[in-house]
């Protein structure tokens, strides 16, 4: 065979490798991050109007007076594929003396419609923590199978870190006195990393991170991921908050209240 001939051949043998390498590579990336890494197996679920996290198995909402009243059984019933609805967070109380205006309704209809729920507090950094925990433990009466409760800090309202921390323990430790377990924190990923950091790395995470698609972007463990605020659901006219919970449902029935 002519040299020239042997290198077309070798030039078409390595351009052949080439290609089969590539879309072996390709493959194999693919497989990581729908199987390994967690990207969804569907990209959107119309009926949700979102995209949803995939490899979770456990989902849920939270809700407040903005998503008005809630049909709580048309809730539950709504299945779309492989995603079901099965826990959600109540706001009950703000500051010292404002309690939602749905929470009593919300909080009795979500355990008529066997949805596991959770009563959270939303934190005014301008008052002291010892009171905003009387307030809340005032309003919650927690049961077997409830989730514990939730510290929900978003702002500081121009209060300093090192105040608006101590404060903070102040609510968590009086909360987690009264009810014996301790409460979950809800921020937000930026929030958590900027303002909070590892002083309440002891204490279980809810974090809110938009836009992704795997998992939120926090260095440290996650008990709960709030991945969309446009979420749509049977019976709830608004756009409602959607979550995951990270681990499996033995891992979530040991988290509720005995």
């Amino acid at each position: 065979m002519p040299i020239a001939q042997h290198k077309r051949t070798y030039i078409k043998e390595g351009l052949l490798f080439i290609a089969i390498s590539c879309i072996v590579t390709y493959l194999t990336f693919n497989w990581y991050y729908s199987s390994v890494a967690g990207e969804p197996v569907t990209d959107t679920y119309t009926e949700f109007g979102i995209q949803i996290p995939g490899n979770y198995q456990i989902h849920g909402i939270d809700v407040s007076k903005y998503q008005q009243n809630v049909r709580w059984e048309a809730v539950k019933q709504m299945k779309v594929n492989d995603v079901q609805l099965g826990f959600a967070f109540i706001k009950a109380t703000q500051g010292t003396d404002r309690t939602d205006a749905t929470y009593a309704l919300n909080w009795k209809q979500a355990k008529e419609a066997s949805i596991a729920r959770g009563a959270y507090h939303f934190y005014n950094p301008s008052q002291t923590g010892k009171a905003q925990a009387k307030h809340f433990i005032k309003t919650v009466k927690l049961e077997s199978g409830d989730l514990p409760p939730v510290l929900d800090i978003e702002v500081t309202k121009g209060v300093s870190s090192k105040k608006l921390k101590k404060e903070l323990k102040v609510w968590l430790k009086e909360v987690e006195d009264h009810y014996k377990v301790k409460p979950i924190i809800y921020t937000n990923a930026g929030f958590y990393t900027s303002i909070l950091g590892s002083d309440f790395d002891d204490y279980p995470l809810w974090v809110a991170h938009y836009q992704e698609l795997v998992q939120p972007r926090v260095t440290r463990n996650w008990l709960f991921w709030q991945h969309s605020d446009r979420g749509r659901v049977n019976g709830i006219a608004a756009a409602v908050d959607f979550n995951v919970f990270n681990g499996d449902s033995t891992a979530f029935k040991a988290l509720l209240l005995k």
